[in-house]
C-alpha cells in the first residue's frame, strides 16, 4: 500500500486507573485541540464514577507503598526516570502542541520534568533526616519523632503546565509513600494520559498513580467530600473551585495545600510538597539503665 493511500492510526488515549487504562464508565469524551485550534485527540471524559474508582484503587495500593522502604521507592521513581527518557521524543511533541512551545522549548521541559524526577527520587530516603528526629525530654526516655505518609492524595493538576508542573504536583506526593489521584489539566491532558503509560512500564505498583481526564469542577467536589480522600492538593483550582473544594475537604478534616502560585516551574521545588503530605508519628521509650552504678543511657 502506498503512503499516500495508507490510513493514519490515531492514538486512543485512555485513563490511568489501578495500574490498567480504562476508557471513562461513562463513555463520554471532549475534544482536545492544540494552541491554535486544530484537533489533536479526543480524551475521555471523567465521571464520578470513574473517580471513586481511582480512590479505591489508590486506597488499595496505599498500604505496600507506604510500606516499602525509602530506597526502594527511591528506585522506582528513578526507574520512572529512565523510561520517560526513552520516549523524550514522544512528549517533546505532545507537550509543543499542549502548550503552543517550539521544539526547542518543548525538549527544555521535558528535560526539566525527568530531571525533577530524578530530583525526587533522591528525597525518598532523606526527607525522613529533615523533618524527623530525636527530642529532647526532662526525664529517662528516648523521645523519637519519624514522618509518616497522609494517606490517599487528590491533586488538581496545574492548568498551564500540563507537564513539568504535572511531575512537580504527583512525584512529591508518591515520593514520601502516599498515592495519589490526579485530575489533569483540563484543556492539555494528553501529556498526562501518555504519563500513565510510563508509569506502567516502570515498577510502579498499580494504584499508586492514577490519572483521570476531564472536568475538576465536576470531580473535584466529589473527592474533596471523599471520606476515604486524606489530603487534597489544590495546585491547579480557580479561587472559586478552591474555596469550594476547601469547605467540602473539612468534612473528614483532609489536610489542604491551598493554590501556591509558581512563576516558574523550572525553580528549585524544595520541600514544601513533600511535607504537606506527611504525618509526624512521635514514641517515647524508657532509656533504661547499664549496670550496677546505674548509669542510663
Amino acid at each position: 500500500m502506498s503512503e499516500s493511500t495508507r490510513l493514519n492510526v490515531f492514538k486512543t488515549y485512555k485513563l490511568y486507573v489501578g495500574g490498567k487504562f480504562p476508557r471513562s464508565e461513562s463513555g463520554r469524551v471532549y475534544e482536545v485541540s492544540d494552541s491554535k485550534g486544530k484537533w489533536l485527540a479526543n480524551a475521555p471524559l471523567s465521571s464520578r464514577k470513574d473517580a471513586r474508582d481511582a480512590v479505591v484503587a489508590a486506597r488499595k495500593a496505599f498500604g505496600g507503598w507506604a510500606g516499602a522502604t525509602a530506597y526502594n521507592r527511591g528506585q522506582i521513581l528513578y526507574r520512572i526516570a529512565e523510561m520517560l527518557e526513552g520516549r523524550r521524543e514522544q512528549f517533546v511533541r505532545e507537550v509543543g502542541e499542549a502548550e503552543g512551545l517550539s521544539k526547542s522549548k518543548a525538549a527544555a521541559v521535558v528535560d526539566a520534568a525527568v530531571d525533577r524526577w530524578v530530583w525526587y527520587a533522591g528525597w525518598t530516603d532523606k526527607i525522613g533526616q529533615i523533618v524527623g528526629g530525636a527530642n529532647p525530654v526532662a526525664g529517662p526516655f528516648f523521645n523519637l519523632s519519624t514522618p509518616e505518609p497522609t494517606g490517599v492524595v487528590t491533586v488538581i493538576a496545574p492548568q498551564d503546565s500540563s507537564f513539568l508542573g504535572l511531575v512537580s504536583v504527583i512525584a512529591p506526593v508518591i515520593a514520601t509513600g502516599n498515592t495519589v489521584v490526579v485530575i489533569a489539566s483540563e484543556k492539555a491532558p494528553l501529556p498526562a494520559l501518555s504519563l500513565g503509560e510510563v508509569l506502567a512500564t516502570s515498577d510502579l505498583p498499580g494504584g499508586v498513580v492514577n490519572i483521570l481526564s476531564g472536568k475538576a469542577g465536576e470531580m473535584g467536589p466529589h473527592l474533596a467530600s471523599h471520606q476515604d480522600v486524606n489530603a487534597i492538593d489544590l495546585a491547579g483550582a480557580d479561587a472559586a473551585l478552591a474555596k469550594e473544594l476547601e469547605i467540602a475537604a473539612a468534612d473528614n478534616l483532609k489536610r489542604v495545600l491551598r493554590p501556591q502560585p509558581v512563576d516558574d516551574w523550572n525553580a528549585d521545588p524544595g520541600t514544601t510538597r513533600m511535607t504537606a503530605f506527611l504525618e509526624t508519628k512521635t514514641v517515647w521509650h524508657p532509656t533504661g539503665s547499664l549496670g550496677a552504678g546505674g548509669s542510663s543511657y
